[in-house]
C-alpha cells in the first residue's frame, strides 16, 4: 500500500477515484463491466459491488440494459462547485469578460494539472462557432499556448523525457524543440501556439504570475484566417494589460490550495 505524505493509502477510496477518472477519460465511449474490470486489474464482482454502490449515489450512471456505464452526474456538481470555490477562477471571470469584448475572440483560463493543462473558463467568440475548448477539458501542456506559457515559467530540467503525443502536425514532440521553443517565450513574455494543438488556430499564452511558480493561464484564441499582424497585435497588447491587471488585483487573505 502507497503512502501520502506518512500516510497509508486508502485502498477502497484510491479505487474509486481510479474508476470515476477512467469512465471520465473515456468521455462518450461508455465501457463494460469487464473492461472496467480488466483496466484497474480487480475481479469482477468486485468492480460489480463499487459500480452499484457508485450507481445509487449517483457518481455513475448505467444504460436502460444495466450493462453500461459512464461518468454521473454528481461528478459536474462537484466540479462546479470547485470551480465556484475557488478564488482565483472568481478573481479572473470579469477580466476574461474583458478580453472577449475587446478582441471579439475566444478567452481561455487555464491550470496545470500534472502534464496538462485544464480549462476552468473560457469566454467564446460570437465571431467564431466551431467550439474548441470546454471547461474542463484537458490538453497536453507542451501542445498549446496555456500550457506553454506555464512551461516556461519553469526550468527544462523539469521537462518529461518525451517522444511528446502529437495533436497536429505542428506539435512539439520532442524535448529539445519544445525547449527552444519555452527560451523563446521567456524571452518575448507569452508565449504562441501555432495550429500546435488544433489545425486553423493560433494561441498566445500569458502565465499569471500570483503563484510562484504560476500554476495558472489566460490565452487567446483565434483563427488563422482573420489572424494579421495589427490584429495580432492588438491581442498581444490587450491580453498583456490584462495580466497586468488580474495580477495587481489578486490579493492575500484566500486559501493558498494546493
Amino acid at each position: 500500500m502507497s503512502e501520502t505524505a506518512g500516510v497509508r493509502e486508502v485502498k477502497s477510496a484510491a479505487r474509486t477515484v481510479e474508476l470515476l477518472e477512467l469512465l471520465a477519460a473515456r468521455g462518450d465511449r461508455p465501457a463494460r463491466l469487464q473492461e472496467l474490470a480488466d483496466g484497474l486489474g480487480v475481479p469482477r464482482s468486485s468492480m460489480y459491488a463499487l459500480l452499484q454502490t457508485l450507481i445509487a449515489r449517483g457518481w455513475v450512471r448505467t444504460d436502460t440494459t444495466g450493462s453500461l456505464y459512464g461518468i454521473g452526474i454528481r461528478t459536474l456538481l462537484t466540479g462546479t462547485s470547485y470551480l465556484d470555490s475557488d478564488p482565483r477562477v472568481r478573481l479572473v471571470r470579469p477580466y476574461l469578460d474583458e478580453a472577449s469584448e475587446a478582441l471579439g475572440e475566444t478567452i481561455h483560463l487555464g491550470r496545470l494539472d500534472g502534464p496538462d493543462v485544464a480549462y476552468l473558463a473560457t469566454r467564446e467568440s460570437h465571431e467564431y462557432l466551431r467550439t474548441i475548448s470546454r471547461v474542463g477539458r484537458r490538453l497536453p501542456a507542451h501542445a498549446g499556448a496555456l500550457g506553454k506559457a506555464l512551461l516556461a515559467e519553469r526550468p527544462d530540467a523539469g521537462l518529461p523525457a518525451g517522444p511528446y503525443r502529437s495533436l497536429t502536425p505542428r506539435t512539439h514532440t520532442t524535448p529539445d524543440t519544445l525547449a527552444a521553443d519555452l527560451a523563446g517565450i521567456r524571452a518575448r513574455g507569452y508565449s504562441i501556439d501555432r495550429e500546435e494543438s488544433v489545425l486553423g488556430i493560433t494561441g498566445y499564452g500569458f502565465a499569471l504570475r500570483y503563484d510562484t511558480p504560476a500554476r495558472d493561464a489566460i490565452s487567446c484564441s483565434v483563427p488563422v484566417t482573420r489572424l494579421t499582424p495589427e490584429h495580432e497585435d492588438q491581442i498581444v497588447a490587450v491580453m498583456q494589460e490584462i495580466r497586468i491587471r488580474i495580477e495587481s488585483a489578486t490579493t492575500g487573505g484566500t486559501v493558498n490550495w494546493r
